[in-house]
C-alpha cells in the first residue's frame, strides 16, 4: 500500500484544471456552493450582536450627550 501526497500547488493545478472544462452554469453553481460552504456559521449572529451593540451605543450617546441645537 503507498501513500501519496500532493502539493499545495498540485491540489490548485487539478482544481484550475477542472474548472476549465466547466460550462458557465456549471461555474456559477460551482462558485456559490462553496461560497455557502466557506461560510462561518456564525458570522450572521455576529454582526447581529455587533449591530445591537453599536445601537445600545449610539442610542446611550443620544441620551448623555443632546443635542443643544435642537432644543430650540
Amino acid at each position: 500500500m503507498a501513500i501519496s501526497f500532493q502539493s499545495d500547488e498540485e491540489v490548485l493545478q487539478r482544481l484550475r484544471d477542472r474548472l476549465r472544462k466547466m460550462s458557465d452554469e456549471e461555474l456559477t453553481r460551482f462558485g456559490k456552493e462553496v461560497r455557502r460552504l466557506s461560510e462561518n456559521p456564525f458570522q450572521r449572529q455576529l454582526d447581529e450582536a455587533r449591530a445591537e451593540w453599536k445601537r445600545r451605543k449610539q442610542a446611550s450617546q443620544m441620551v448623555k450627550f443632546p443635542d443643544v441645537h435642537s432644543q430650540k
